[in-house]
């Protein structure tokens, strides 16, 4: 498995507005994820529905507050 690259709020914010990556919350229930929602951001659950058809080379920013 690959190492976890850790970046910055500001290269995340850059990447999301550039639709260079996939900005996902990372909790698992939808609550809480509407409770600390940023903006361009999709849940766990939406993620998981996309997963198939995104390409592999997509890249996805995953956060938790």
């Amino acid at each position: 498995m690959a190492d976890i690259e850790r970046i910055s709020v500001e290269q995340a914010h850059q990447k999301v507005d550039a639709h260079q990556a996939l900005l996902v919350c990372a909790y698992d229930d939808d609550a809480k994820c509407r409770m600390v929602n940023l903006e361009g951001t999709i849940s766990l659950t939406s993620f998981h529905s996309r997963v198939g058809s995104l390409p592999k080379t997509q890249e996805l920013i995953f956060y938790c507050a």
